[in-house]
C-alpha cells in the first residue's frame, strides 16, 4: 500500500487556481491583457466586447509583436520576459512580471491569438482551449498581436453563474478602462461594445484624458500639483475644495505609470481638505508618483493594486505639502477670480495720444447753501443751520433716570427664590411628576430618563431612523407618489456609473424617478419620488448607483440608498427646537424601528450615562 499523498498537481489545474486570484471577472481579463499591450510598446490599444465580455474580449494592439516560438511560450506558467532573476523584482519597469496571465486566462476561456513581429512577412496564429493547444499554424495579420477570449469560463458552471448581469459587468470593465487610460496617456485607446463605440480617445495630457473620461466640467475644476525631491516627483491634479462631491468622486492614485490603492496617501490628501469641505464630501484627485522602483514592492497583490513604499513617511509629507500649495494657491486665486463679462473695456494707455480738455458743463444758478433742504434753490445766499430742535439730546441724566427706574421696577417684579421650593413635600412630589420626560438641550439633543441610567438622543439621527424605516416599506410595496420637478435637474455620470443605469431604470421609475438620456454621460431628473422633493435628487441618484455597484446581487440595492436619501431630506434639521409632545413622539417612534441604536449608515444616534457612573461624579469622597 503507497502511503505517500503528496502529489504534484497538473499544469490545468494549477492554472485554475492562478486564475482564481487573477481572473474574477472579464475587467481582470482586460487589464491583464491591456497591460501585456503596453508592455510590448504599443501606441494604438483597441478593446472589442460582446455582451461586456462574456462572450468575446478582443485587445488589438501594435506593439512589438511575438515569433511563433514566443507565442507559444507566453502560454506557459511562469514564462516572462519581463525579468530573469529574483534581483529584477526591485527594478521594474513592466506592469506585469509573474507569467501568471495569459495561462490564467487560457485556464478559464477559449484562446485566439494573431500576432507577427514588425518586419516579419508572415505571423502565427495560436488556438487554445481549457489550457490545452489545439492548433498552430502561420497566418496572415497586421504588426502586433490581436488576442480574443471567446466564452470565460465555459467549462466552470458555477464560476459563470456568479458573473452579474452585462450592465453591471460593463461598470466594472469602464471603471477598469479607466484607470487603464488615465495612467497611459500617451496611448490611443478606443472601447467598442456590441458594435458601439463607448470611448475612443487620442493621446494628449493627463488633464486632456480626465475631460475626455469624465467631462469637460471636471477638467476645469481641478488644480495642478506638483512637486519633486530627491525621493519622489509628485504630478497631477486635485479637485478645487467648492467641488468636493457626497458621491461620486474621482480618486486615483498611480506609482511610475501603475494604479495603486493607497489608504495612507489617501488619508495624506483628505487631511489637506479638513476646514475646506463638509465632513461627508470627498475631492477628486488624480496624482502619480515616480519613485525609484528598487524603493518600492508591488509583488504583494494578485492584481498589483496594493504598493509598499520604502519611504513612505517621507512621502506622507511631501505629498501633503504640495496639496496644501496647491489648494492654498486656489483659494488666493478665486478670491480674486473677478467676474469680467460686464466689465467695461479699458483702453492701452498710448504716452502719443494728446488727451483732449473734458467739456465744462454747470448750472450757475444752484446754491447748496441756500435755505432748509426742503425750500428748494435759493439765490438769497443765507446759508442754512439745523435748527436746536433737530439736534439730539444731550441730557444724560434723563436717559439714565429712565434706566435706573426700569432696573428697579424689574427687580421688584422677579418672583422671591423661596417661590421656587415647595416646603410641602406632597406637593413638590406633584409637581416632579407632571415635569416633562423629555428636555432638549442646545435644540440638538433629546435627554430623557431610561432603566440604566440619562439617555441622550441624537433629534436629527433618531428621526433619519425613523423614516428610513418608514421609507423602506412603502418603497418595499412601490407605493411612493412622484412628483415632477419645477425645472429639469441635469446631473453628469461617470461613464461606468451611466452604462448601469438603464438597466435599473424600470425600477427608478416604479419608485417616481423619470430619467431621460442627454447624451452618454449626462441625464435629465424631471421627477423624483415625492419626499424627495424637497432634497437633492441627483445625489439620491449617485448615492443609489454606488450602492448598486458595490451590492450589485442585493435586492434592496435601489430601496436602500433611496430610502436613506429621502429620510435624510425629510429629517428634522440639526439645531430645531421641538415641542415636549414632538419629543416625546420622536423617542416613541424610535424604540419601535429595528435597530434604533444607529442610524442606516452605521452612526449612533444615542448614548446612555448609567447610574453608575452618575453616582460616582457625586460621590462625597471626591
Amino acid at each position: 500500500m503507497n502511503s505517500d499523498v503528496i502529489r504534484l498537481l497538473p499544469d490545468s489545474v494549477a492554472n485554475q487556481i492562478a486564475a482564481g486570484e487573477v481572473i474574477q471577472r472579464p475587467a481582470s481579463v482586460i487589464k491583464e491583457l491591456v497591460e501585456n499591450a503596453v508592455d510590448a510598446g504599443a501606441t494604438s490599444i483597441q478593446i472589442i466586447l460582446k455582451d461586456a465580455g462574456r462572450t468575446l474580449i478582443q485587445v488589438v494592439d501594435n506593439g512589438c509583436g511575438m515569433s511563433p516560438t514566443d507565442a507559444r511560450m507566453a502560454f506557459e506558467r511562469h514564462a516572462t520576459s519581463k525579468i530573469a532573476a529574483a534581483t529584477d523584482l526591485y527594478s521594474l519597469h513592466t506592469m506585469g512580471f509573474r507569467g501568471e496571465a495569459l495561462p490564467s486566462v487560457a485556464a478559464v476561456a477559449q484562446i485566439d491569438l494573431r500576432t507577427m513581429r514588425h518586419g516579419d512577412s508572415i505571423g502565427t496564429r495560436l488556438l487554445i482551449s481549457e489550457s490545452k493547444f489545439e492548433s498552430q499554424e502561420p497566418a496572415s495579420c497586421v504588426p502586433g498581436t490581436n488576442l480574443m477570449v471567446k466564452n470565460i469560463f465555459f467549462h466552470m458552471p458555477a464560476r459563470r453563474k456568479f458573473l452579474k448581469k452585462d450592465s453591471i459587468e460593463l461598470s466594472h470593465i469602464l471603471r477598469e478602462f479607466e484607470r487603464l487610460a488615465l495612467v497611459n496617456t500617451n496611448i490611443d485607446f478606443t472601447l467598442i461594445h456590441n458594435d458601439v463605440t463607448l470611448h475612443q480617445f487620442r493621446a494628449g495630457t493627463l488633464k486632456q484624458r480626465i475631460g475626455a473620461l469624465f467631462g469637460k466640467n471636471l477638467e476645469s475644476q481641478v488644480a495642478a500639483v506638483g512637486t519633486e525631491t530627491s525621493l519622489v516627483k509628485i504630478s497631477g491634479f486635485v479637485g478645487l475644495p467648492r467641488f468636493a462631491k457626497k458621491r461620486g468622486a474621482q480618486q486615483f492614485l498611480f506609482v511610475n505609470g501603475r494604479n495603486m490603492r493607497h489608504p495612507f496617501f489617501h488619508k495624506a490628501v483628505m487631511k489637506c481638505y479638513e476646514q475646506l469641505i463638509a465632513p461627508d464630501a470627498q475631492p477628486s484627485y488624480f496624482i502619480n508618483f515616480e519613485v525609484d522602483p528598487a524603493t518600492i514592492d508591488v509583488n504583494i497583490h494578485p492584481q498589483k493594486h496594493e504598493i509598499k513604499f520604502e519611504h513612505e513617511q517621507a512621502i506622507w509629507q511631501i505629498l501633503e505639502a504640495a496639496v496644501r500649495e496647491t489648494l492654498g494657491k486656489s483659494q488666493a486665486a478665486g478670491a480674486l477670480d473677478f467676474d469680467l463679462e460686464d466689465a467695461p473695456e479699458i483702453p492701452v494707455f498710448d504716452p502719443a495720444a494728446e488727451a483732449g480738455m473734458p467739456a465744462e458743463s454747470f448750472d450757475d444758478t444752484y446754491n447748496p447753501f441756500a435755505g432748509a433742504p426742503s425750500s428748494g434753490h435759493s439765490s438769497e445766499g443765507i446759508s442754512w443751520r439745523p435748527s436746536s430742535s433737530n439736534r439730539p439730546s444731550q441730557d444724560w441724566e434723563k436717559l439714565y433716570e429712565n434706566f435706573n427706574n426700569k432696573r428697579e421696577s424689574a427687580y421688584n417684579s422677579a418672583p422671591a427664590a423661596s417661590t421656587f421650593f415647595d416646603n410641602d413635600p406632597i406637593e413638590g412630589a406633584s409637581a416632579a411628576a407632571n415635569a416633562p420626560t423629555c428636555l432638549q438641550w442646545q435644540n440638538s439633543y433629546i435627554i430623557t430618563g431610561s432603566h440604566s441610567g440619562l439617555m441622550v438622543i441624537m433629534q436629527r439621527r433618531a428621526h433619519i431612523r425613523i423614516l428610513f424605516e418608514r421609507y423602506t416599506a412603502s418603497l418595499a410595496e412601490g407605493s411612493i407618489a412622484s412628483q415632477a420637478l419645477l425645472f429639469d435637474e441635469l446631473i453628469e455620470l461617470a461613464p461606468s456609473q451611466s452604462a448601469l443605469l438603464p438597466e435599473l431604470m424600470p425600477q427608478l421609475e416604479r419608485l417616481g424617478f423619470k430619467l431621460s438620456a442627454v447624451d452618454s454621460t449626462r441625464w435629465n431628473i424631471s421627477a423624483v419620488p415625492a419626499p424627495l422633493s424637497g432634497g437633492n435628487p441627483g445625489e439620491a441618484l449617485l448615492s443609489i448607483l454606488a450602492e448598486a455597484e458595490s451590492q450589485p446581487g442585493a435586492g434592496d440595492a435601489i430601496i436602500r440608498p433611496l430610502a436613506n436619501a429621502m429620510a435624510r431630506s425629510g429629517a428634522v434639521k440639526s439645531v430645531q427646537a421641538l415641542s415636549s409632545e414632538e419629543m416625546e413622539t420622536l423617542v416613541a417612534d424610535l424604540f419601535r424601528c429595528s435597530e434604533p441604536s444607529f442610524t442606516p449608515d452605521g452612526l449612533p444616534v444615542l448614548t446612555i450615562i448609567n447610574n453608575d457612573e452618575l453616582a460616582a461624579r457625586f460621590d462625597p469622597a471626591q
